[in-house]
């Protein structure tokens, strides 16, 4: 059984858990991830990133938000709860190494995978820079977490609630063109991805993507996560999930990550009425 030792609201849907789990957090590395079983008579399983780890302590942090009806009932659980099953670290970790310049543009959710990257980097020897985007300033988190860990933050809205009106491939084409990056890290929603890619490519920036895909099993037996890659099938869960974001067919990804869309939509709604999710801290 792995314990909850804390838990945070981080905004209207999105919670932080920290969770014991001692052998995963002793093996861990930046890009890595779980599958997430409940337990009990409900026995989805779920992919999530490990934001953070503390070995030292036994435990890793997930960042999560509540969108099915899985991460609704999750988001219900409280300190001294536990979770039956936890599988991992799962996927390739993320190459780091000294690049030089690094750029880690981090959207919505997307913000809490990209922390332990952007930590990495650091540690290597990186000068980092990080944008960070969100639709209002209500769905931003973690900036505290990196504006104390990278050299720079960038903070961008879509509605101008918080920081600078802008998309995030905004920011990111002046650095391409002024700071010139030697890599560029992104993770965020799909179309995010696809066209920050878009952005960094006529410079010819290296561009690491990390890809949150359809998975069941996490360990590429069940197909579903399955992805075009310069024009090979690969499979997010044990060739990933980071890819080359020039090579990724986003088109064929984003349509495939639509088979489901208005069951999850759904789901969403239903968990959300009737599981009563309050407003507040958590």
């Amino acid at each position: 059984m792995n314990t909850i030792l804390s838990k945070q609201r981080l905004s209207a849907e999105v919670f932080r858990m920290e969770i014991e789990a001692k052998e995963i957090a002793e093996a861990r590395k930046p890009g890595q991830f779980i599958i997430l079983q409940m337990g009990g008579d409900f026995g989805e399983r779920i992919p999530l990133t490990i934001a953070d780890a503390d070995p030292a302590k036994g435990s890793i942090t997930l960042i999560f938000q509540a969108v099915g009806e899985t991460t609704h009932r999750l988001a219900l659980l409280e300190k001294g709860d536990f979770i039956e099953n936890l599988l991992g670290p799962l996927g390739r970790p993320t190459d780091i190494k000294k690049y030089g310049k690094v750029v880690c543009v981090g959207g919505g959710i997307g913000v809490a995978p990209l922390f332990p990257i952007v930590q990495g980097m650091k540690m290597a020897g990186n000068e980092v820079k990080v944008i960070m985007g969100a639709r209002n300033k209500d769905l931003l988190i973690m900036e505290d977490d990196m504006k104390a860990t990278a050299d720079e933050v960038i903070v961008v809205t879509d509605d101008g609630s918080y920081g600078r009106k802008a998309l995030v491939t905004e920011p990111l084409k002046e650095l391409c063109e002024t700071y010139k990056p030697d890599c560029v890290v992104i993770i965020g929603p799909p179309i995010m991805m696809k066209f920050a890619a878009l952005t960094t490519k006529p410079y010819g920036i290296h561009t690491i993507v990390s890809l949150n895909t359809i998975m069941i099993d996490g360990t590429g037996m069940c197909g579903g996560c399955r992805v075009t890659i310069g024009g090979k099938t690969k499979f997010v869960c044990v060739d990933g999930p980071e890819f080359d974001g020039h090579l990724v067919d986003w088109d064929n990804m984003l349509l495939r990550l639509g088979t489901y869309k208005s069951k999850e939509q759904e789901a969403h709604h239903r968990c959300h009425v009737g599981l009563h999710i309050t407003e507040g801290e958590a």
